[in-house]
Parts: structure tokens; C-alpha cells; sequence
């Protein structure tokens, strides 16, 4: 009985460290500045996305336009349209069908 005891004991101690070491490891570190903090920085500066410099918050944002006006047109011709339609279409019923009838 008493030794039944003492293996239980043992037990129990060692499964109480590994439960501390555990929880140890998995805390961050305190200098961490937590994730919900940092979600609420308002940022002031950036880097180019062209060539990695830093910028100001104005001069990103003019970069970032600039990127983002496209010298092509955004519509396509309706022909080319139905036939992407039919590409996909065709894709779908191959999916179901696998032979070469498509």
C-alpha cells in the first residue's frame, strides 16, 4: 500500500512539472509588445514597394496611386469574354465527364 503511494506521489509531482514547464515555454517573452497593441499603431511611415525606401505615409500613398492607375483598359472585348466563359465552361464538365468529348 505504501508503495503504491509513494509511485502515485511521484507521479502526480512529475506530471505538475511538466504542466509548469509547459506553461513556461509557452508564454512570450515580456519584452513582447502583444498582437491586439500593435492591430491599434496608427503607421506614419513605409517602405517603396519598387525599391525598398523608406517613405512617408504622403509619399506611399502617391507611390501606391500610381500602381494602382493601369494604362490598359479594364473591360474586354464581349467575344473574348463568352469564349473564357466556354473555357470554363468546358472545364466544369470535364471535372464530371473525364473523357476527351470536350
Amino acid at each position: 500500500m505504501n508503495h503504491h503511494l509513494l509511485k502515485w506521489s511521484i507521479f502526480v509531482n512529475l506530471v505538475g512539472l511538466v504542466a509548469k514547464l509547459n506553461s513556461a515555454v509557452a508564454l512570450p517573452p515580456p519584452e513582447d509588445i502583444p498582437e491586439e497593441i500593435l492591430r491599434t499603431e496608427i503607421v506614419t511611415e513605409g517602405r517603396s514597394p519598387i525599391d525598398g525606401k523608406p517613405l512617408t505615409a504622403g509619399e506611399y500613398a502617391e507611390i501606391k496611386a500610381k500602381l494602382a492607375e493601369s494604362p490598359y483598359p479594364s473591360e474586354l472585348n464581349s467575344k473574348l469574354k463568352h469564349i473564357i466563359f466556354l473555357l470554363k465552361v468546358r472545364k466544369m464538365l470535364k471535372t464530371f465527364f473525364p473523357l476527351n468529348l470536350f
